[in-house]
């Protein structure tokens, strides 16, 4: 009974906490905030405050997309070169998450990780003026790697933190639902490239390039001011300590040393070849469906792809809607399975057919970031924010697998049809990943999601209001007691 109350009383704590933290201390990732028990109505205002940032990578992500694809033109570069856009913005992925946003997300917390990795992706875009004047496709480069530093640092904080930040049983809903925010992004930023910024421009123009990133610096500075006024929650390892202990009899948690995660080092393994091969598919895009249908132009390319990423922000809001009702290790097999089945044909296909074969690997690609995410940092406990650096860091598969596809495109004669077997290889060992879940670690993900009782309102909590109140009497009666 006094486990009980004291577990009630973090959580009417939390709120409280939320406040606090707006002394913008350093962050002891050994202390127990109860921030691990807040409900879902208390976390809905953080969590749609930081879904605000996944749209942004989004956007940067689409539109590196088209960029990749205009530089060629514009800088007389090659596809293998090309390549290079996307090596310098995902190899920060790489350095980032590792070093200077993990600690930085365990030493401060996750609201300075997102002021920070803001104020970093700023630096990136203003970065673009000069490198349009001086017409520096090295320059470009140097600049997205910038960015990439900035957005990998928000990428560091914003996983964890959606993924934490309210009852553990729907992590995996909450991480894809936000994410689909992250793909209409994706969708804005061709469809704004080949409509607006290219649209009515001389071919070889940088001006609008330069321009679409001043103003992208202007709001990412903005939204830096808005974070550091904002009281946000901050979940440290302690308290997904706590919270693993307590669902231990449920899940079969296992405290033990972050070199025995074994299922998290195959979960980062995964992500790495998943995202490097998704991460290919996209920026290669506009080459593959002109040269499958020859007299595609660059426009209507960028409009195909604007089609292509709209598929994939839909399939992210399926999946949410699929995960209320269907176990996550099945929405990740099923889905995963879809991608390497259509890839498979898009390599084969000409035409229509292979374009909307490359649209449907799109929308199977939807959800698997973020279940292979979850599912990966279900568990880790205390070494949940390290866990989540590694999974992150994996984000840099994206600076292997588009030089090389690229590289491979220019050696067949710029077919990139058939160069399209590079990421297929990514694809089918991200599939491995879901199979081993389902056979090794099915009872301990779905004690996750069907018997974890953390953050979960009661029927007396929802009658009384947030439940806060109710809680907090309790426990100062408790106290008095004693």
């Amino acid at each position: 009974m006094e486990e009980s109350t004291e577990r009630k009383a973090s959580t009417a704590t939390a709120n409280q906490d939320i406040v606090n933290n707006r002394k913008r201390k350093p962050i002891d990732d050994h202390e127990v905030t109860g921030a691990g028990q807040i409900t879902t109505r208390q976390s809905i205002l953080p969590v749609a405050l930081v879904t605000i940032l996944f749209f942004m990578w989004g956007f940067a992500y689409g539109l590196l997309d088209v960029l990749n694809s205009h530089f060629q033109s514009v800088l007389n570069i090659s596809q293998g070169k090309s390549g290079g856009l996307q090596a310098a913005y995902f190899g920060a992925y790489f350095i980032g998450p590792l070093t200077y946003s993990g600690w930085i997300v365990r030493r401060f917390g996750y609201r300075w990780a997102f002021i920070f990795g803001l104020c970093v992706y700023g630096v990136g875009a203003l970065m673009f003026w000069p490198s349009g004047v001086k017409r520096s496709f090295g320059g470009f480069c140097g600049s997205m790697f910038i960015v990439g530093s900035g957005l990998s640092t928000l990428e560091t904080a914003a996983n964890p933190f959606i993924a934490t930040c309210g009852p553990p049983r729907y992590s995996e809903l909450r991480l894809t639902l936000a994410q689909a925010f992250q793909a209409i992004g994706t969708v804005v930023a061709p469809v704004l490239a080949s409509q607006v910024i290219f649209k009515n421009v001389n071919d070889n123009s940088l001006t609008s390039v330069q321009w679409v990133y001043l103003g992208i610096a202007i709001f990412v500075f903005l939204l830096a001011v808005v974070f550091f006024f904002v009281p946000l929650p901050e979940v440290t390892d302690a308290d997904m300590a706590d919270q693993a202990q307590q669902s231990a009899g449920d899940t079969d948690f296992e405290d033990r040393p972050l070199r025995q995660q074994y299922t998290l080092f195959y979960g980062v393994f995964a992500q790495f070849c998943y995202v490097g091969a998704q991460v290919a598919y996209a920026g290669y895009f506009i080459n593959y469906v002109t040269w499958i249908r020859p007299g595609t132009s660059h426009a209507t390319g960028s409009n195909l792809l604007a089609v292509a990423q709209g598929c994939f922000a839909i399939g992210r809001f399926i999946a949410s809607g699929l995960l209320k009702f269907v176990k996550p290790r099945f929405v990740l097999m099923a889905f995963i399975s879809g991608v390497v089945l259509f890839a498979s044909l898009a390599i084969g296909l000409q035409g229509n057919a292979g374009i909307a074969s490359i649209c449907l690997v799109l929308f199977f690609e939807s959800c698997v970031f973020p279940l292979i995410f979850t599912l990966s940092l279900r568990g880790l406990g205390r070494h949940s924010k390290r866990g989540a650096s590694f999974i992150v860091a994996a984000v840099s598969g994206g600076a292997l697998f588009p030089p090389v596809l690229g590289s491979v495109a220019d050696a067949l004669g710029g077919n990139t049809q058939h160069a399209f077997f590079i990421p297929l290889i990514g694809f089918v060992i991200a599939l491995t990943f879901p199979i081993y879940l389902n056979i090794f670690k099915a009872k301990s993900l779905d004690g996750w999601t069907e018997k974890v009782k953390v953050g979960i309102e009661t029927k007396k909590d929802v009658e009384s209001g947030s439940g806060d109140e109710w809680v907090e009497k309790e426990h100062q009666d408790q106290v008095e007691k004693e």
